[in-house]
This record gives C-alpha cells, structure tokens and sequence, in this order.
C-alpha cells in the first residue's frame, strides 16, 4: 500500500505543480515594469494637493454614473503627478477615477492587449467559466498531495525510529 501512496505522491505533484508554475510564471510576468500599466512606478501621494473630500469623490462617481453606485472601495493615488481618488465597485470590471484637485471624474480607460494578458493569466489561468471547477480541482489534488506526503513522512519516521531501536537492542 505504501509503494501505491507513493506512486499517487509523485503523480499528484507533478499535476498539482502546473498551475503553481503557471501562476508564478503569469505573477512574475504581472509585475515586471512596463509589462501592465501602473506596476512600474509608485508615487508618494502630494496631500498639498488633494482638494476634495472622499464623499464628495463618491458624489462624483455617482454623478458620471448616474446613479448610487455600491462602491467597495475608494484609493487615493497620484496617476501622472495628480492625486486621484479612485472608485471601484458596482461597474463590473470597470472603475472611475476622480481628479483629487478639480474633482473631475472620468471612467477608467479600458487596460491594453499587455495588461489584460497579464491579468487573465495571472488571476483567472484563462479559464473563463471553467474558473471554479478547476479550482475545485487543483485544491483537491493539493489537499491529496499533502495528505499523502504526511502520510508517507510518518511512515518513514516511524521506520527509521523503529530501525533505530532495533539497533540498539542487537548491540
């Protein structure tokens, strides 16, 4: 039974080693410079300049919206050397940036080619609807590769504290 576990051990690894490659390869890829926009360059934010109030950023958002948006999150951040607030939450994938000094409030521009690659490789392994069953999956196959592994460590332990007794007695 325990060359079977074993042999299960290195399959499960192998097929559960994919998509961690696979996302550390796409999350390297994700956070190069000049590969997504935004992940080359973090500005500190200039608060001398930052005129308008978070509620009334939300009012803006709303306003371009035209109607009471469920904003789950608003973040200051300086976009080309201008404090912004930006609203996320209620525009599905979109989100609204609110100029933190005039309070101008525009809709976020759609991410280039790079960046949406980038995005769907890393966070969704482009699998489209296929996203939840395969992370069902891939954690049960982990599940199964770390319960076999501690199973075949304390087979082993086991042995080699057996052995290790038995010696001692002999002598």
């Amino acid at each position: 039974m325990r060359k079977w576990i074993y042999q299960a051990h290195l399959i499960l690894g192998l097929l559960a080693s994919i998509p961690v490659l696979a996302w550390s390869l796409s999350g390297l890829l994700y956070v190069l410079p000049s590969s997504s926009e935004g992940s080359s360059k973090v500005e500190k934010i200039d608060t001398s300049k930052v005129k308008i109030s978070p509620s009334e950023a939300i009012q803006k958002a709303n306003e371009l919206a035209g109607r009471t948006l469920p904003i789950t999150a608003l973040t200051l951040l300086m976009k080309d050397g201008v404090p912004h607030y930006q609203a996320i939450g209620g525009l599905g994938a979109d989100s609204i940036f609110i100029n933190a000094e005039t309070g101008t409030a525009e809709f976020s521009k759609p991410p280039s080619l790079r960046t949406r690659f980038a995005r769907e490789a890393h966070f969704y392994f482009f699998a489209g609807s296929w996203q939840k069953p395969l992370l069902i999956t891939f954690s049960t196959l982990a599940c199964l590769l770390a319960l076999s592994g501690i199973y075949l460590n304390i087979v082993y332990w086991f042995n080699f504290v057996k052995s290790r007794i038995g010696s001692r007695t002999s002598n």
